[in-house]
């Protein structure tokens, strides 16, 4: 798949940041999208900036399994196939691990592992219909390497990578016309920190300026066009941003002496 002219892309999500930005590149590039989220005024934002004939918006849960398989049957019955999945939805969680909630442990594992699960289990039946599908599921720099303050948030981003690359090694194995990305984007300005929870001893605030202030560097629509190019290409996996590749390489240079390095840093600031 060279190209997404003609082809259906369904967007999770495409209420904000990345998956908003990856929606209009996919319109852009000719593509029929299918976007959805479970914020039903910043996916409307969204929809007005695409055109409505090209475009099937749908509020959606992507902790609920059900509710996947009723929209990847939506999606099919609206357009007739589904050609590409990009499961971007995805929440944070801030905080050392014995200061977190457990409700807000189960959140973010429900959202950023089990919504991937759900939606690469509904739709991977009609990708593999289409004769010509593409699964890209967006995990994260730190579903490459570990940060204090991230635990969670790290083990559902590495059970993401797990989990996409092992759903490619199928794919081959049955020699299914399906190709896999994963994606690991850096520090990107979104709205994901401001919308995310914190642990008891955190300061929200300060968490939040913290992120926007060393990490939140890269614009939505700079890595939406990397990742698209990256799908196009047929990568297994996608890089997003100089901090992605820096500190990935790091942590390959310095295999698990990297942590120590983390840790170092991590004191001084």
């Amino acid at each position: 798949m060279r190209s997404w002219d003609g082809k259906v892309v369904v967007i999770s999500g495409a209420g904000s940041g990345i998956g908003r930005a990856l929606a209009t590149e996919a319109a852009g590039r000719g593509a029929l999208v299918a976007i959805s989220d479970i914020d039903e005024s910043g996916l409307a934002e969204t929809a007005a900036r695409l055109d409505k004939d090209r475009t099937l918006t749908t509020r959606l849960d992507v902790t609920d399994e059900h509710a996947w398989a009723e929209y990847a049957d939506a999606v099919v019955a609206h357009f007739g196939r589904a050609n590409v999945l990009i499961n971007n939805a995805g929440v944070s969680l801030t905080g050392r691990l014995g200061d977190l909630d457990a409700d807000d442990i189960r959140w973010i594992v429900d959202v950023n592992l089990l919504g991937v699960i759900h939606g690469t289990r509904a739709f991977l039946p009609h990708l593999i219909e289409s004769g010509a599908g593409h699964l890209v599921n967006v995990s994260s720099l730190f579903g490459l390497v570990s940060m204090p303050g991230q635990s969670v948030y790290n083990a559902t981003k590495y059970a993401v990578r797990g989990l996409t690359e092992a759903v490619r090694e199928e794919m081959l194995v049955a020699g299914h016309p399906v190709k896999v990305t994963c994606v690991h984007p850096g520090g990107v300005r979104t709205g994901i920190a401001r919308n995310g929870r914190v642990g008891t001893q955190t300061d929200r605030d300060e968490a939040i300026a913290f992120f926007e202030r060393h990490f939140a560097r890269l614009d939505p629509e700079t890595a939406a066009r990397t990742i698209v190019r990256g799908v196009l290409a047929g990568k297994p996996r996608v890089l997003v941003g100089a901090d992605a590749h820096l500190l990935h390489q790091t942590a390959r240079l310095g295999g698990a002496r990297y942590q120590d390095l983390v840790a170092f840093i991590a004191r001084r600031r």
